[in-house]
């Protein structure tokens, strides 16, 4: 008997979206995949907690968003059951020693596949699964070995533009999606800012996240945000933030009513900066960031919350950028 073709697509799913739906579905078509286990994270290695909505909320809304296509797709809550960091290696080994049969395809985006070396054992993930790689919006596939992270590219055995055979004996391939523009980003953005999202989730989705007033802004928890913008001026002096400046934009035309700027030393200054910033609003305010991005590289490292955005530069990212001098004299 043939093995049972299985996709395996997991995520943080904050919220699920139409952008997922499409990949899944379209995935399944073009690989003939007899299942798809979409597998929410408890908590993501590679990922920064925001503000938005619980481990159970997620779930819920995984199995909303695939209930209209429950012939194919089936809601796995393994990683939220186990707790902890998720690790993919962990869930796919667990699902081949249910069921040794089992031939697995591992679905992730185009922006997924860049980082792949860092997934912890990805050479073991090459080894017990195919991989699926999706284009995003915005984002081409590789045409060339030379785009590929250095670690993965020496397993190719031999390649073209749309697969590669790897040493392992499993193959990655490369799928162009007809992209769905959306992210999670964007829908949380909406709501925070009263916008309609019919467009981007299932009606079902939709309807969870109004009931249970899923990505309010942080305006409420926080209140003044003067005083804010000052408190977070304090916590990163504190930390050991160089030239730490606070700005009221409240009079410009700017997407926030204040800002702080601060460098780090190095890019791990930087990160580590962000990082304790967040923490320990969490701990006085009660509130996660609304949105983080740059966390990663550590040169330009956004934090928003909403009517103040924190920017933790790398002091030489932030020379050549000069963002200040976009802005009025600092408070």
């Amino acid at each position: 008997m043939s093995k049972r073709k299985v996709g395996i697509f997991g995520g943080n799913f904050e919220p699920f979206h139409y952008g997922h739906l499409n990949s899944v579905v379209s995935v399944a078509d073009k690989f003939e995949l007899d299942e798809v286990r979409v597998v929410p994270a408890s908590v993501s290695p590679l990922r920064v907690q925001t503000q938005g909505s619980t481990p159970e909320q997620r779930l819920e809304m995984a199995k909303l968003g695939t209930s209209a296509n429950r012939a194919l797709i089936q809601v796995d809550a393994r990683e939220l059951e186990r707790g902890g960091v998720s690790y993919t290696v962990d869930t796919l080994e667990a699902m081949l020693k249910e069921n040794p049969d089992l031939d697995l395809y591992l679905i992730v985006g185009m922006d997924q596949f860049l980082k792949f070396d860092k997934w912890k054992s990805f050479d073991r993930i090459l080894a017990i699964a195919d991989l699926v790689v999706t284009s995003r919006p915005g984002m081409d596939l590789p045409y060339s070995l030379e785009d590929w992270p250095l670690a993965i590219r020496n397993m190719v055995g031999d390649s073209d533009s749309k697969q590669a055979m790897l040493k392992t004996g499993r193959t990655i391939h490369f799928f162009q999606l007809n992209d769905v523009e959306v992210s999670g980003t964007e829908v949380r953005k909406k709501m925070r800012i009263g916008q309609s999202i019919s467009s981007l989730v299932p009606p079902n989705v939709e309807e969870f996240i109004r009931n249970n007033k899923l990505y309010e802004t942080v305006q409420k928890s926080i209140g003044d945000f003067g005083q804010f913008a000052a408190y977070c001026d304090k916590v990163l002096a504190d930390k050991g933030g160089v030239n730490v400046k606070t700005y009221d934009l409240s009079d410009r035309s700017a997407p926030c009513e204040f800002a702080v700027i601060c460098s780090g030393t190095s890019t791990r200054h930087a990160t580590a900066l962000a990082e304790h910033l967040v923490r320990e609003v969490k701990k006085d305010y009660g509130v996660w960031p609304e949105n983080i991005e740059g966390q990663g590289e550590g040169r330009w490292i956004v934090i928003d919350y909403g009517a103040l955005i924190v920017h933790a530069f790398y002091d030489f990212v932030r020379q050549e950028y000069r963002l200040e001098q976009l802005w009025a004299k600092p408070t």
